[in-house]
């Protein structure tokens, strides 16, 4: 199925809530109504009530009970819970997708998130982008799976989606990744350019520094997901990528906190 035609199946594409696009729009805005965006959220109860309990939990530290969405946005500040409402819409997105784990594939997605984060804090890159970047690389995968079950099947028998060969096993099958897929959608959902240029690099960063944290995230994710051996990591180590972005020999091994300590208090995104 050529890319503009899987995009044409309605099955294949996710429905987010509406003040989700308001807030991806808010990306490019000089100035946003918080009290605007606080009320609409609030008239979101699912919504509202996966912000406040992912604020109130042990991940922010904060020092009192956050009860409102009006109290989350000015104790955790906007582009926080820009970030987390986001995030928690693209989980929402998608209820079932045919030959998917979505815990597993929402866990995987997460992990590349709060990683993504951590190394672009190493790296002075803009850490709340990282995050909602690393959170939706792979969303590509899921369109792919709705859009086209029976050629995603066949594709994960090859290789798995959390395999380090599926990109090359999807671009020799169809022509293109669920990278390029996920850059598509990024644009149609218009998410600012820097989205989808990221998504798009995000297999062979090059000079895109963004693309080259999260694609060190990824990286670290599936080695978590995977339960890779200390040989089987030194082989796939992402060594020229680190290098890159000036990151000392093994550091995403030897001075990276465990992915499951980063994203304690986060599983309420998955939920």
């Amino acid at each position: 199925m050529k890319l503009e035609a899987l995009f044409q199946n309605p099955t294949a594409l996710p429905t987010a809530p509406k003040v989700v696009d308001e807030l991806i729009s808010s990306f490019d805005k000089a100035s946003v109504s918080t009290e605007e965006i606080a009320k609409k959220l609030s008239a979101d109860p699912v919504l509202s009530a996966k912000l406040l309990r992912l604020a109130n939990s042990a991940y922010y530290h904060v020092s009192r009970s956050i009860g409102t969405v009006e109290d989350a946005i000015l104790m955790l500040g906007f582009v926080t819970v820009r970030t987390l409402v986001i995030s928690s819409g693209l989980v929402s997105g998608f209820k079932t997708v045919p030959g998917m784990d979505l815990r597993q594939f929402w866990r995987y997605s997460l992990r590349t998130a709060v990683g993504a984060k951590f190394i672009a804090k190493a790296c002075k890159q803009n850490t709340d982008l990282a995050f909602t970047i690393g959170m939706m690389h792979a969303i590509g995968q899921l369109v792919i799976h709705a859009g086209m079950p029976e050629q995603a099947k066949a594709l994960d028998k090859e290789a798995g989606p959390l395999d380090e060969r599926r990109l090359d096993t999807e671009k020799a099958a169809l022509g293109y990744t669920y990278a390029d897929v996920g850059a598509e959608l990024a644009s149609r959902w218009k998410f600012p350019p820097t989205f989808a240029e990221t998504i798009a690099a995000i297999p062979n960063p090059g000079e895109n520094e963004l693309a080259a944290v999260i694609h060190l995230a990824c990286w670290r994710a599936r080695v978590d997901e995977n339960k890779l051996t200390p040989e089987q990591i030194a082989a796939c180590y992402p060594s020229a990528v680190a290098e890159s972005l000036g990151l000392e020999e093994n550091a995403l091994i030897d001075q990276m906190p465990s992915l499951d300590e980063l994203s304690a208090g986060l599983d309420e995104l998955i939920s």
